[in-house]
């Protein structure tokens, strides 16, 4: 008799937790991150998947659906036109309106916030995120730097509910009509959470690179300062998501901790203390950190072993994962890493020999998950990625 969706639902939920808390599953999780590849092989162009979101949304159903993954791959990270374009957003370039149809979107890194403004910041939060920090990264609210201090708050709330709001909930709406439909099939959402280290936050929206890395020499205190303000908020957020949702998986990117920003001293002074706590309170929250560790972090790999048992996994992009099964694999679940170039100019049978290498090695004894390094690139060949999943499935058993 056939398994019930309920059944295999259980079932590949199981197996992913097995893995986290470094168990042999039944076989390797297969649940691979996404970005534009499910709509992109069925056909649509960057423009069409961040505007045309029941589209996506069908897209992505059918490609789940045909290669029967663990997993439902979250929407979330397409982002949506509809948004960029009702909020203005200038932190963003959107396919069809500052970018050409085909043309993935792009993040504006920018200095939104001049150095000489930390102590205005820190010194009243919400007056400066109102009155200067919106108006400088959302165009719907260039309005709010004439208005005077916490006043705007109504003002902002009315902008966006007349402006924003309905595009949000548009997108939220198609989200959720998907995950719905992929639980009633028997497909887990892979992530709803979504949680950045403070530190990446200032980099990437508040000073940019540049100046965060100049930060580090010429305003060190202002810097933790802020990192440190920053820090309950991200974690709260994210707890918040999660338990609304119902699933205790947070996608948590790190963008530039990695060797090659800053040498471990740097690490250990402006990067890891908030991490480390941001880590720790999801977890003991109940949730499961995904953390890709964008960049290598071998250098990093002893401040790993710092982290709880069993509790989070580790997605490793330049990390050479068979050092890191050797110096971690103990402690941390880890995922990866298939090159995009594999997946992008390799062939089927090259993708069938690295991912075999992947779970003899980095697969022994559990603690494992299949994955490329940033998950399936938009341009992969459909044929590798099908390789992919058919020797995850066959060759990576462990108890047959």
């Amino acid at each position: 008799m056939p398994k019930s969706p309920e059944e295999i639902y259980k079932e590949r939920e199981q197996r992913w937790n097995d893995a986290v808390a470094l168990k042999e599953p039944d076989r390797v999780p297969l649940a691979p991150f996404t970005e534009f590849w499910p709509a992109c092989y069925k056909g649509m162009s960057f423009k069409e998947a961040m505007f045309e979101h029941p589209r996506a949304a069908a897209a992505f159903k059918e490609t789940v659906l045909e290669f029967d993954w663990d997993m439902a791959p979250s929407m979330l990270f397409m982002f949506s036109g509809n948004v960029a374009r009702a909020t203005k957003s200038k932190l963003f370039r959107v396919p069809g309106v500052d970018l050409p149809d085909n043309v993935p979107f792009q993040h504006i890194e920018g200095e939104y916030m001049k150095a000489e403004e930390y102590k205005e910041l820190l010194a009243n939060p919400m007056d400066f995120i109102i009155r200067k920090y919106l108006p400088r990264v959302f165009g719907i609210f260039d309005f709010l730097q004439t208005l005077p201090e916490i006043k705007a708050m109504e003002d902002l709330k009315k902008v966006y509910q007349e402006k924003a709001s309905e595009a949000l909930m548009q997108w939220g709406s198609v989200q959720m009509s998907y995950e719905a439909e992929m639980k009633s099939l028997g497909y887990p959402p892979q992530v709803n959470a979504l949680v950045q280290s403070p530190f990446d936050i200032i980099s990437d929206y508040v000073r940019g690179l540049r100046g965060v890395m100049l930060d580090m020499y010429r305003n060190p205190e202002e810097l933790k300062q802020l990192i440190a303000l920053l820090e309950p908020s991200q974690a709260q957020v994210s707890i918040t998501q999660a338990q609304m949702h119902g699933n205790p998986r947070a996608f948590f990117p790190l963008y530039h901790g990695a060797a090659g920003f800053m040498s471990n001293a740097q690490f250990e002074e402006f990067y890891w203390p908030s991490l480390k706590k941001l880590i720790l309170d999801l977890v003991k929250a109940g949730l499961q950190p995904i953390i890709f560790y964008e960049g290598d972090y071998e250098p990093r790999l002893e401040y790993l072993k710092e982290l709880p048992k069993g509790k989070t996994i580790a997605w490793l992009d330049r990390t050479d994962i068979f050092k890191a099964k050797k110096e971690i694999g103990d402690k941390i679940c880890l995922r990866g890493n298939i090159p995009p170039s594999l997946f992008i100019a390799g062939t089927p049978a090259q993708m069938e020999e690295y991912c075999k290498k992947l779970v003899d090695i980095a697969g022994e004894g559990g603690g494992f998950m299949i994955d490329g390094v940033t998950g399936i690139p938009n341009e992969a060949k459909p044929e590798n990625v099908k390789a992919m999943t058919e020797v995850t499935k066959t060759y990576g058993v462990y108890r047959k």
